[in-house]
């Protein structure tokens, strides 16, 4: 579904599936990034998940869908995070993560990126996990966890069709 700016939500089924791929990522107390965070819907999801001891990040590259996604969260049941700082929106490009808040024991990209950018690799935690849709016109949902040693396994979950990771300037371009 648009959400403007060229940008869409994620289909409901795609959401429920990566919670339930990050599921053991999002404990209370740890550290979640949705890059892309669109209407903001999964990071308040992942607030409620880690909690108040925790912090759930969302980056979306343009202003005014990060307005719309805390306008979003200010009527609902996730209000009291985002007023004392454990949910947070930024206006961020996506492909270089928010290192200000890592590292990560979950990330979420909720675009499609031609491979996963070294940034977010970086940022995840030993230990954590990342889903990310990766491919150009074939996609795959992958599921990234970064070993106590750093090293990376990758699996692919499903194949998935999602929009581009790219630059603020393609995305609002017209299609």
């Amino acid at each position: 579904m648009p959400i403007g700016f060229n940008a869409t939500i994620s289909a409901p089924h795609m959401h429920a599936t990566c919670l339930e791929l990050l599921k053991d990522h999002l404990q209370p107390g740890m550290h979640a990034l949705d890059v892309g965070s669109g209407s903001g819907y999964l990071t308040a999801c992942f607030a409620m998940m880690v909690g108040p001891e925790g912090r759930a990040v969302g980056i979306e590259h343009i202003p005014e869908i990060v307005a719309s996604a805390i306008e979003n969260v200010q009527k609902s049941a996730v209000a009291p995070p985002l007023k004392d700082g454990s949910l947070s929106f930024h206006v961020a490009d996506g492909r270089l993560g928010f290192p200000d808040a890592a590292p990560y024991d979950a990330i979420h990209v909720g675009a499609a990126a031609p491979e996963i950018p070294q940034p977010l690799l970086d940022q995840l935690k030993p230990g954590g996990r990342m889903v990310i849709p990766v491919g150009t016109y074939l996609q795959d949902l992958q599921v990234v966890d970064k070993n106590a040693d750093g090293s990376i396994s990758i699996r692919n979950n499903a194949s998935v069709r999602y929009v581009p990771l790219t630059s603020r300037s393609a995305q609002l371009q017209d299609p």
